[in-house]
């Protein structure tokens, strides 16, 4: 079981990154409860749609775990929700979270779809412009559920494992191949057998195979 650390929410505001304006929902806000809907927290909001939001993108989590690793490595004192996360908590990470993992958050059931596909906005808005290429390289990217049951959310709400459906693809191990190592036939074809994988990343996974042919 995993604790909530932080709850936020938000929508679309500018934030400047060496003297220009950039347009994003990263900086979110904490909040003490939300309500969790099948589209994600009343509240919430994405700008950019390609990589944030939908049915299947209704929640991001960040593990709290990786922050004291930034913090070392770029020293430098973060604390949450510095990636845009909604729900930023404990003892689920990438490599222990397995796709189409099914969680209680409070009064809501959630189920795991898909890692995060990180952009640059994180080295802007961080000030860090290693940012975005660490998080590639470690694959400590977060990811993103889905709303199987509506329900308030509080910041001392739990984050527990309710079912585990397949324990061969971790988050980590899908986040790999999608970012690091789309040429591997063998392990795309074996992550596009897991039911639950978020229909974006199915196509991303179907579209690489082509391209091997």
């Amino acid at each position: 079981m995993g604790e909530v650390v932080a709850l936020s929410i938000g929508k679309g505001k500018t934030f400047t990154w060496k003297d220009k304006n950039i347009q994003s929902a990263i900086g979110k806000e904490k909040v003490t409860e939300a309500i969790l809907t099948f589209d994600g927290f009343v509240g919430d909001g994405v700008v950019n749609t390609a990589f944030h939001g939908g049915k299947e993108r209704a929640v991001c989590y960040y593990p709290f775990e990786h922050y004291q690793k930034w913090e070392k490595e770029f020293k430098i004192t973060m604390n949450p929700p510095a990636f845009g996360e909604n729900i930023c908590g404990t003892e689920f990470t990438e490599k222990n979270t397995y796709i189409g993992d099914i969680f209680s958050l409070g009064e809501a059931i959630v189920q795991v779809t898909q890692g995060r596909v990180p952009c640059s906005t994180i080295s802007k808005y961080n000030n860090v412009d290693a940012f975005l290429s660490r998080i590639v390289e470690t694959c400590y990217t977060g990811y993103f559920l889905k709303v199987i049951k509506e329900g308030k959310v509080s910041n001392h709400s739990t984050f527990q494992l309710v079912d585990r459906l397949q324990e061969k693809v971790s988050v980590w191990d899908a986040t790999k191949v999608m970012l690091l190592d789309r040429k591997n036939k063998e392990a795309m074809l074996s992550i596009l057998q897991i039911e639950q994988l978020a229909e974006d990343w199915k196509n991303r996974y179907k579209t690489a195979l082509a391209k091997l042919k």
